[in-house]
């Protein structure tokens, strides 16, 4: 009893410390936040309707923008029950409100998960519903006016879809899926952001998020090849295109692009080449990161296609993925009933232990974390631990594996046996409650730069609790925005993934 009250008190300093300190000036900051708008540029590369040059002043809407939108909220409420059920059960019971990091940033009452939805709701009731088409602003129905749209533009664009208000609701409401489908919306008039059409436009131009062209990605792979040489002395190769080989290997852009994620790839390299797993990666499918998941499903179902053509073309047996957040919730919620069946695969076995991954059974992909958590099980890996002894290492769990694949001891059984020092995190901060970096779902863009900062305070304040000094993330989103986060509010700790800390302990 007492341990727990312990436990709990420490929670409210916690929440007091991270909480208190975000509040503005502003009467209603929200509004403060707001997304640069498209370039035609980038949106005709997507080929996405209504493509033009547009702000917030000028919004250069289609004369039946209304019709459109009305259309086409329909139809998405048709064609997924989901979302047509998560607008009708909603109680407003409040369950949901203090859970969003953005509200706590804010205090902003329209990015509370339940009154975010329910400028969408509002809509919905008023077009869709009986009680709305009748009696209007009686029964909470609203006119989708110019107003009420930018609106929408404002606060579903202040949401990182990581679901966790969906864990507090007692009616299990996704508030993620209504944030993507207001998206989808106003995508279907034209209006979106220049950060994610603009990654967009380079995955469909170039083949990744990060515009890496196929010559700079293979230069990379040879610089990875080098360092590697130079550290140890030994001879490691990272294969690039190569037909046949039994695995393909998928990871983000940013893993071979640069700090903190390049030492990830590095303990990659060392890892496939110190158990001899016969993998390629791809110039092609260069990019695991999905930022269609954050626009709309077709541009999602687009990028993930790139994935599956290559694994068909390359002739590989299965797919073993790289730490990325929104990838894997691509991969693991999306990709079987979206771009599949992946038949034309064979089911995932690991061919240094011979386990066969149940649960990649349909999607053919196998997480990283999975695989080396195995490798490690069966006493495949010879580790030195004592290499991160100068660490003391936590594991911040990022949205999408932790909540959306249930990724939660597998990192942890990793980095247990790495680290001789590794410390847990709050649970009311982490595991299945995890809170947001503040980065996600497109949010990673220097305009909202004091809003992703404000709602990272309550994981910052979590890291600064348990006194390390290294941060183990697999989500590269989390791994971009946690050095200025740990800056922003003065946590000293490293950023870093967990195959970097498995590249370190490794004896090649």
């Amino acid at each position: 009893m007492k341990a727990e009250a312990e436990t709990k008190a420490e929670t409210k300093r916690f929440e007091l410390t991270a909480f208190e300190s975000t509040k503005t000036d502003f009467t209603f900051p929200g509004q403060a936040y707001k997304c640069y708008s498209s370039e035609k540029k980038d949106t005709d590369v997507c080929r996405l309707p209504f493509s033009r040059d547009w702000t917030m002043e000028d919004w250069r809407l289609p004369p039946n923008w209304k019709e459109i939108a009305i259309r086409r909220m329909g139809e998405l409420a048709k064609k997924y029950r989901s979302f047509q059920l998560f607008l009708d059960i909603c109680a407003n019971c409040g369950a949901c409100g203090d859970k969003c990091q953005y509200y706590l940033a804010t205090l902003d009452p329209k990015n509370m998960p339940v009154k975010r939805a329910e400028l969408l709701r509002s809509v919905y009731r008023r077009y869709y519903t009986l009680g709305g088409r009748l009696f209007g602003s009686l029964v909470g129905a609203q006119e989708l006016t110019r107003e009420a749209l930018e609106e929408w533009y404002t606060y579903f664009y202040q949401c990182s879809e990581c679901r966790r208000c969906s864990l507090f609701c007692p009616y299990g409401i996704d508030t993620a899926e209504i944030t993507a489908m207001a998206r989808d919306i106003m995508a279907s008039i034209g209006v979106t952001t220049k950060y994610i059409t603009e990654v967009q436009a380079k995955v469909h131009a170039i083949g990744n998020n990060l515009g890496v062209p196929p010559a700079a990605m293979m230069n990379s792979c040879r610089f990875a090849e080098e360092e590697i040489k130079d550290e140890t002395g030994v001879d490691v190769k990272v294969p690039v295109n190569k037909r046949g080989a039994e695995v393909l290997f998928v990871t983000p852009s940013a893993d071979y692009f640069g700090d903190p994620h390049w030492y990830t790839f590095i303990g990659y390299a060392k890892l496939f080449h110190h158990v001899g797993l016969d993998y390629t990666m791809s110039t092609y499918a260069s990019e695991g990161g999905n930022f269609g998941l954050f626009l709309t499903y077709g541009e999602m179902k687009k990028t993930n296609r790139r994935i599956v053509d290559e694994a068909r073309r390359l002739g590989v047996k299965w797919i073993l993925g790289g730490e990325c957040g929104h990838m894997w919730r691509v991969l693991h919620s999306f990709m079987d009933t979206m771009n599949g069946p992946m038949d034309f695969l064979e089911e995932p076995v690991s061919p240094v232990t011979g386990t066969y991954f149940k649960n990649a059974a349909g999607s053919r992909m196998v997480h990283v974390c999975e695989f080396t958590a195995d490798l490690i099980k069966h006493g495949k890996l010879k580790l030195d631990p004592g290499k991160n002894d100068q660490f003391r290492v936590t594991m911040s769990d990022s949205c999408n594996p932790a909540r959306a694949m249930g990724l939660i001891e597998e990192p942890r059984y990793i980095l247990r046996r790495v680290c001789n020092k590794y410390v847990e995190m709050n649970p009311e901060f982490n595991r299945e409650r995890t809170y947001c970096c503040g980065g996600g779902a497109g949010l990673l863009t220097d305009e909202l730069m004091e809003l992703r900062m404000r709602a990272g305070g309550p994981k910052a304040e979590a890291v600064r609790a348990t006194g390390a000094n290294f941060v183990a993330l697999i989500c590269a989103i989390c791994k971009a925005n946690y050095p200025l986060l740990m800056d922003y509010w003065g946590v000293p700790a490293r950023i870093g993934g967990v195959h970097e800390l498995v590249g370190n302990a490794l004896i090649l």
